[in-house]
C-alpha cells in the first residue's frame, strides 16, 4: 500500500511540473514582440511623442517641431479630402531613440513577397528609423495606416486598420555614416520597414499590403518642373497630428543643398517626415508612385524638401525586400 501511495504520488508531481501546452508556466503566456510593441505605445506615450523633423539653420540643421516655412502656388498644406488609396496606404509612424518618444509619416510600398511571407514594407524617412547622430536604430518602431479615419490616443482596435510592428529596418550606409543630419544625411535620407502580420487584436490580417494597398515607385524619371503630391501627418504648430494633409506643387532642385534634393513650395510642419512624394498622382484614385518623401526645411521658408530616389536608393529597397533585422546598407 505505502509503495502505491508513493508511486501514485510521484504521478502527480510529474504531472504539475509539466506546463500546459502553449504555456510559459509560471510567467504566464509568452507575448510576442508585436504585442509588446503595441501594449508600449500607451496613449500617454502617443501623447508625449514629438516630431523628428530638421529645419536648417545657417549653415547647419538642427531638430525641430517645424521643417520650415515660403513659397506660393499650388496647395502648400491643405487637409486631404478624397480618399483613395492614399488614404489607406500612407499612415502615423511613433518609434523611440535614446529616452524619447517620436512621431513621423510613412507610406506602404510594393514588395515582391507576393504574401509567401507575410511580410510587407513600409517607406519612411531615414531619420525616422536611424539615429545618424548616435548611430542606432530606432526601437519600439509601430505602423498604423489611414490614421486620419479613426484618430485615436487609446489603442489600436480603434484606428481603421489596427497596428504594424517592425520586424527589420534598413537604412543606406550614407545615411548611417553621416555623423549628424547634413548634406550627407539628406541625400541618403530615406528608410524601408520590413513589418508583418498586424491589425486589431483578435482579429490579426496576414499582410499589411494585402489590406490596405501599396504604391509603385521609382528611382529616377522626375525632374524640375514636374507636378508631385506631398502627403503626412503634420503636428505642430496650426496642425494636430490627426488630419492627413497634402501639398501639391511643381518640384525644384535645393540651390542650398548644392542642388542634390528635390525641394516643393509646402507649409506643413513637424511630424510629417516620412510622407511620401508621389508622381503621376491621380486625384480621383488617390494613386501614384512614389518618388521622394518630406525630409527637411529650412527656418522662415515654407517649402520642404526631399531626397533624390537613385540606384542606392534601390538598393536598400532590395535588401528590405528579402531580409528582416536591422541592416544599414552600401
Amino acid at each position: 500500500m505505502r509503495k502505491r501511495s508513493l508511486a501514485a504520488l510521484l504521478a502527480a508531481l510529474a504531472l504539475i511540473a509539466i506546463p500546459a501546452a502553449g504555456s510559459a508556466g509560471a510567467a504566464g503566456p509568452r507575448v510576442s514582440e508585436h504585442d509588446r510593441i503595441v501594449a508600449f505605445w500607451t496613449p500617454a506615450r502617443q501623447k508625449s511623442a514629438i516630431p523628428r523633423d530638421f529645419v536648417r539653420a545657417g549653415d547647419k540643421f538642427v531638430p525641430k517641431a517645424k521643417p520650415g516655412g515660403g513659397g506660393g502656388g499650388g496647395v502648400t498644406g491643405a487637409s486631404w479630402n478624397g480618399g483613395g488609396l492614399i488614404l489607406k496606404a500612407s499612415g502615423k509612424v511613433y518609434f523611440v531613440m535614446g529616452s524619447s518618444a517620436y512621431v513621423c509619416s510613412g507610406s506602404v510600398v510594393n514588395d515582391s513577397r507576393n504574401g509567401a511571407t507575410g511580410k510587407s514594407l513600409v517607406l519612411t524617412a531615414g531619420h525616422c528609423a536611424y539615429d545618424e547622430t548616435n548611430h542606432a536604430f530606432a526601437t519600439n518602431w509601430i505602423f498604423i495606416p489611414d490614421y486620419d479615419d479613426g484618430p485615436t490616443l487609446s489603442n489600436c482596435n480603434n484606428t481603421a486598420y489596427g497596428c504594424w510592428t517592425s520586424e527589420g529596418l534598413f537604412v543606406h550606409n550614407g545615411f548611417a555614416t553621416a555623423g549628424g543630419f547634413n548634406t550627407q544625411a539628406t541625400i541618403h535620407d530615406w528608410a524601408f520597414a520590413v513589418v508583418g502580420n498586424g491589425g486589431k487584436a483578435g482579429a490579426p490580417s496576414p499582410q499589411l499590403d494585402a489590406t490596405v494597398g501599396s504604391f509603385g515607385i521609382t528611382y529616377s524619371g522626375i525632374a524640375s518642373g514636374q507636378k508631385l503630391y506631398a502627403f503626412g501627418y503634420p503636428a505642430a504648430g496650426k496642425y494636430h497630428g490627426n488630419d492627413l494633409t497634402y501639398c501639391a506643387g511643381n518640384i525644384f532642385t535645393d540651390n542650398l543643398n548644392d542642388d542634390l534634393t528635390w525641394g516643393m513650395a509646402c507649409g506643413m510642419t513637424g511630424g510629417s517626415s516620412g510622407g511620401p512624394w508621389l508622381s503621376s498622382f491621380t486625384e480621383g484614385t488617390g494613386v501614384g508612385t512614389l518618388s521622394s518623401l518630406n525630409s527637411y526645411g529650412y527656418s522662415g521658408i515654407k517649402n520642404m524638401y526631399g531626397p533624390k530616389f537613385n540606384s542606392e536608393t534601390q538598393a536598400v529597397y532590395n535588401a528590405a525586400n528579402t531580409g528582416t533585422g536591422n541592416h544599414t546598407v552600401n
